[in-house]
């Protein structure tokens, strides 16, 4: 094949590597406002909970209930659920490996060994990261791709959690996600999940209301504590799933952007190349006609 058209051929394919890529970029960038405006959509709910949590733990009902301080470390023969959230889509950059190394990090500080560990991974290209660090996955969810599909696996997660609670001695269960810092950067993040952090209640407990009037509430006062406790789990599991599909994409813009760098140098190249092998030619073909005119001459 002519180097011309070759060289035609390679720049026609990156150029339309370069279009997918931006329509990647595009994509990935209106996912990232998606999620975002998804987790700051929590915020007044998540206060409106709190309200109500603050109203349960200064009854007079609830004085007697002390709310003990949480241990610095499980105790002994005590078992961890860890859920850590990965991606099923690729073109993510390290999100996958970064979050598992965090997770496996954090758990061996807790001093606990495989017999009492007890995995979900929410994400598929998670678990080759898992297995190569010696952690074995009880349980493998498919990763959302969308905002309307978080509430069913928010929905999912609290019932193997609630098995959990009601097959298993687990003690602690524990999230390992990514959190985004910026529309190309994020970090790894652990939250846990259970027991609720006694500090956060006691927080509530000696809060005190604004307002000229505090509400009061009929239905008994354990039963509405229960379900206050059920939607701020909710409002947890949400904002893992919203905040790591976030980094997920901040992740693939990121990737997009250094994709579209390299793409964008080797056009340039190309285009180069390709403006070299054309002014050669069009010599060659100079001196060609220049050849033949001088022999044209010598032979009249």
């Amino acid at each position: 094949m002519p180097v011309l058209e070759l060289l035609q051929r390679r720049i026609a394919i990156a150029q339309e590597l370069q279009s997918v890529v931006k329509t990647m970029k595009v994509l990935a960038a209106a996912s990232i406002h998606q999620y975002e405006r998804a987790v700051e959509s929590l915020i007044e709910y998540t206060r409106t909970i709190e309200m109500g949590l603050q109203i349960v733990l200064g009854s007079a009902v609830y004085q007697h209930h002390a709310i003990a301080a949480p241990p610095r470390k499980l105790p002994r023969n005590s078992h961890l659920g860890a859920i850590i959230f990965g991606s099923d889509q690729g073109m993510c950059g390290q999100f996958n490996e970064q979050i598992v190394r965090y997770a496996v990090t954090q758990i061996q500080h807790l001093s606990i060994d495989s017999s009492q560990l007890a995995v979900l991974a929410v994400g598929a290209r998670v678990i080759p990261p898992l297995e190569n660090a010696g952690v074995v996955s009880e349980r493998n969810f498919a990763m959302p791709t969308s905002l309307a599909g978080i509430t069913s696996m928010v929905q999912e997660l609290l019932l193997h959690i609630e098995m959990w609670q009601s097959q298993m001695p687990i003690d602690k269960i524990a999230l390992f996600y990514n959190k985004p810092r910026s529309n190309i950067s994020y970090q790894p993040h652990a939250l846990q999940l259970l027991p609720v952090d006694n500090k956060w209640l006691q927080d509530l407990q000696q809060k005190r209301w604004v307002g000229a009037t505090l509400p009061t509430f009929t239905m008994d006062w354990s039963q509405l504590f229960s379900a206050l406790i059920e939607q701020y789990l909710f409002i947890c599991l949400y904002r893992a799933l919203a905040e790591s599909l976030a980094s997920e994409n901040a992740s693939r813009l990121a990737s997009m952007q250094a994709s579209e760098k390299n793409i964008e140098e080797q056009l340039a190249q190309l285009h180069a190349q390709f403006q070299q092998e054309r002014q050669t030619a069009i010599t060659e073909e100079m001196l060609e006609i220049v050849s033949g005119f001088e022999a044209l001459i010598r032979v009249g």
